[in-house]
């Protein structure tokens, strides 16, 4: 019995074995099935995008160079933008001439020469006088700065180029010589300025431009080595040996750097050469083949450099950032050739003054000692410090009526401290308490470094106990000497930028909105003008002084980094900012063919163009005639020669280049948006102002919202 069971049970195990067997084959049957079938439609599906594809390319093609044509014509704004600043530098020159007013002519070397020596010859040292004459030179330097960062490369020599970077030194140290003198003079009447209380003298004395505390110690007791300046709230605690010696301190703060490099100052806004336009109408005469294979090679090979890719206008050419300042050598700023290679970002910096990279490299190699401040990543805000203790000189004696004064040939002299003694001698630091300008933002406890005038740089070493007060906005310190002192700040701590948005508010105006890390910026434009419009920084409105004026974009750029709020990066940035790569082509078109559409469409940061690779750029926009436009954004990608509407939106859960249904794509992006938009739009920006979309690309170009957000 027991063995009939065992055959049993085995012939039902092999019944169910075979069961099993068919069934797997049955589904493995329908799964090759299915599997055919699903790849047979995907293989049509394919094909017939292919195919809508290849006729969308096809359309492209006809139309390309009738396209380019018109966006040659639109573009010629620039070119009409850079001829009217050209002209405007002319007249303003023949304006001066004809004013006779006295004053100089910085760019013209005699006048400015002349201006010069008159004022080393000129002997009244009072220092109201001083502060208001130095005021014409900062007007003066001022000018010769924006010459330097606003003359095309085209229009300026390298002789000329090094008269005026010389011109600004020499107008810095005169006046800081001047202050100097004036110091001296002030000092020898140090008893028509003596305080009731302590019998010391104490001054302040201010205006826009400079912060002047004086302090002498007429009768050297050693219990007043502690002192505050009322006006300003800046003080100092010395040593005793000090107290009871005949000096005395100056803090003068200059709200102005004239310490710094003067490359630090004199960066100019990468800029691209608009002459490359000029060359269109070479491609209309090219045959109808020749144009034919160009666009073939451009369609086959989209992932070339963008140093090599084509232009908008249909040419092969180089793309490249360039400055139109020189630098502190005086040398000619030239194109130097991108490695093709590198990645576009890197291009940057390698097509700039060579001398400069060289320098700029040879600076990265010696900054190895930590305490050398690397001024590419931490910048001066808030002007310069100059913390000075002097031998108190000769006083003023009145008799009768007669004032006396014994005269130094050897004018205001430096007393000594650390007196120079043995090298293990150790002396008491000196504390000094600074109030922070109420016209500077500090995000973060600034660096205080001192100047080595010696390796013509900032360090951080003599410096010690450092307390940062936040409410109270004062930094208190130690120092081994009397030094000038900056407060230093990241240079790129607002980077990267949160979101960027750029509407139109009205006919040939708009609003640029940066929201960057710790404020908010918001500029309006307008002619040849931009505006400050507000700084929004933990939902209070900040820095009035700067904002409300209408200025040049140079101008706004230079304010703003002075106040602490850079939002504008270097060809150096991406080396301290996790930026977001984008080929040259690509960001630099965009800037460009947002410029010329913006009269009528809004755009805005997205946060697609993260995912969209080097190669391309990807952005909200959307038509904005009215102030109170309610349409819904849509998103487009540009990679500079190709420009689409894409399916998904910004809430979408994956990127993907899918194409709007119903949609083409096209060589630019202003063809690209007359498709969805009305003719009211188009109109406005045909008729748009020159200047107005110059300034607009200034500013794209020198905040750069399509990589550093």
């Amino acid at each position: 019995k027991s063995s009939g069971k065992k055959k049993e049970n085995k012939v039902e195990q092999l019944r169910l074995q075979k069961e099993e067997e068919e069934r797997k084959q049955k589904e493995e049957e329908e799964a090759r099935l299915q599997a055919q079938q699903e790849e047979a439609a995907r293989l049509e599906k394919e094909r017939i995008e292919q195919e809508q594809m290849e006729k969308l390319v096809a359309k492209d093609r006809e139309r390309r160079e009738a396209e380019l044509a018109e966006l040659h014509s639109l573009e010629q704004k620039f070119v009409s933008a850079q001829r009217w600043k050209t002209d405007h530098r002319a007249y303003a020159k023949w304006k001066h001439y004809l004013s006779c007013d006295g004053s100089p002519d910085p760019t013209v070397l005699q006048e400015i020469n002349t201006f010069m020596s008159l004022w080393r010859e000129d002997q009244n040292e009072d220092i109201q006088l001083v502060m208001k004459k130095g005021e014409q030179v900062l007007n003066l330097i001022e000018k010769l700065q924006f010459v330097l960062l606003d003359t095309p490369a085209s229009e300026i020599t390298e002789k000329e180029t090094t008269q005026y970077q010389e011109s600004i030194l020499e107008l810095q140290n005169l006046l800081h010589q001047k202050y100097i003198r004036a110091t001296e003079h002030l000092l020898k009447t140090g008893s028509m300025h003596e305080d009731s209380e302590t019998e010391n003298m104490q001054a302040v004395i201010k205006d826009k431009n400079v912060t002047f505390c004086i302090w002498a110690n007429l009768k050297r007791k050693a219990r007043f080595k502690k002192h505050v300046f009322d006006d300003v709230e800046h003080g100092f605690d010395l040593p005793k040996s000090l107290a009871e010696s005949s000096v005395a301190v100056r803090i003068f703060h200059t709200h102005y750097d004239h310490v710094s490099p003067l490359w630090l100052w004199c960066q100019p806004v990468p800029k691209l050469e608009v002459s490359a336009s000029k060359e269109f109408t070479q491609l209309s005469k090219d045959s109808a083949e020749e144009q034919e294979e160009k666009e073939e090679k451009a369609g086959e090979e989209p992932d070339v450099p963008a140093e090599e890719t084509a232009c908008s206008d249909g040419r092969k050419g180089e793309i490249s950032f360039q400055g139109n300042s020189r630098s502190t050598t005086g040398t000619k700023e030239t194109e130097g050739e991108m490695d093709k290679q590198s990645e576009s970002l890197d291009a940057l910096s390698q097509v700039q003054d060579p001398l400069v990279h060289e320098e700029m490299i040879e600076k990265e190699v010696v900054i190895s000692d930590e305490n050398i401040v690397d001024l590419q990543q931490l910048a001066p805000v808030g002007g310069i410090y100059h913390i000075d203790v002097v031998q108190l000189p000769p006083q003023v004696k009145q008799i009768k009526d007669w004032s006396m004064v014994e005269l130094l040939d050897a004018g205001l002299e430096a007393y000594p401290y650390p007196p120079d003694e043995a090298e293990d001698a150790t002396h008491p630091p000196v504390q000094i308490t600074l109030r922070l300008s109420d016209n500077v933002m500090y995000f973060a406890e600034p660096v205080v470094a001192r100047w080595d005038p010696a390796g013509h740089q900032w360090r951080t070493d003599g410096i010690s106990k450092v307390t940062y007060k936040t409410e109270e906005k004062t930094i208190t310190f130690e120092m081994s000497a009397f030094y000038t002192i900056a407060l230093l700040q990241d240079a790129h701590l607002n980077m990267p930028y949160q979101a960027w948005e750029l509407q139109p508010t009205g006919r040939d105006e708009a609003l640029l909105t940066v929201t960057a890390v710790f404020a908010t910026i918001q500029i309006q434009i307008k002619g040849d003008r931009c505006m400050l419009s507000s700084v929004t920084v933990e939902e209070k409105n900040v820095l009035s002084h700067i904002t409300g004026k209408w200025i040049r974009p140079v101008d706004l750029r230079a304010a703003l980094k002075k106040a602490g709020v850079n939002i504008f990066p270097e060809e150096y940035s991406h080396k301290y900012v996790s930026v977001n790569k984008k080929a040259l082509l690509a960001e630099v078109r965009a800037y460009q063919q947002m410029a010329v559409v913006v009269p009528a469409f809004a755009f805005a940061w997205s946060k697609w163009n993260l995912e969209a690779g080097q190669e391309q750029v990807v952005f909200k926009v959307r038509e904005h005639l009215q102030a109170d436009s309610v349409k819904d954004w849509s998103l487009y990608m540009f990679n500079g020669q190709k420009a689409l509407k894409l399916k998904i939106s910004e809430t979408s859960e994956a990127f993907s280049e899918e194409l709007e249904d119903d949609s083409e794509f096209h060589s630019t992006l202003y063809h690209m948006l007359k498709d969805f938009s009305s003719k009211s739009a188009i109109d406005r920006v045909e008729t748009a102002d020159f200047l107005f979309t110059d300034v607009v690309y200034q500013l794209l170009l020198s905040t750069r919202v399509l990589t550093y957000s």
